[in-house]
């Protein structure tokens, strides 16, 4: 397995199947928070997002946030307002705090799947942690100083893959 690359791409969280999450018996859904589930320029989860956040839970798919984002206050915020468990301080893409996550949640990394907005740091920790990944499109173009640097770095990585729903 090449560390960087994906399990699957797909152009965002809401076009992941939950009916097919649950037929390959995974029972966690660990997530990013930035421009995956919470736009950057907007810092509020769109209805679709919410939409399938609910469908997971009517499933019985637990969802942890794992962020690396270091306002606790505001990830700590969306995860309650998702209601979702929350590892923040992630320091991905170090597999720490997937490891805690899959700990905390109570579920073998077999039955998990990380799903990401980012190449280098969402899908490269979930794969040191061994466990599925999903990459998504970013949510919004407004990003840090350093993610636009690898954002075009990744586009290297990425050539011509193609996301599901584009």
């Amino acid at each position: 397995m090449r560390l960087t690359r994906a399990s699957r791409y797909v152009h965002s969280v809401e076009l992941i199947d939950v009916d097919d999450l649950k037929a390959r018996g995974i029972r966690c859904v660990l997530v990013d928070r930035d421009n995956t589930l919470v736009p950057r320029d907007t810092k509020v989860a769109p209805p679709r997002v919410r939409a399938w956040l609910d469908r997971l839970r009517e499933e019985h798919i637990a969802v942890c946030m794992v962020s690396n984002n270091f306002h606790t206050d505001q990830v700590c915020a969306s995860a309650e307002d998702l209601g979702c468990a929350v590892v923040h301080h992630a320091m991905k893409p170090a597999p720490v705090a997937i490891q805690v996550a899959l700990v905390t949640m109570g579920v073998p990394k077999e039955q998990a799947v990380l799903v990401g907005d980012q190449l280098f740091t969402d899908v490269l920790a979930g794969n040191l942690a061994g466990i599925h990944t999903i990459l998504v499109r970013p949510q919004s173009r407004t990003d840090l100083w350093y993610t636009q640097i690898f954002r075009i770095v990744e586009q290297g990585f990425l050539g011509g893959v193609q996301f599901e729903g584009e």
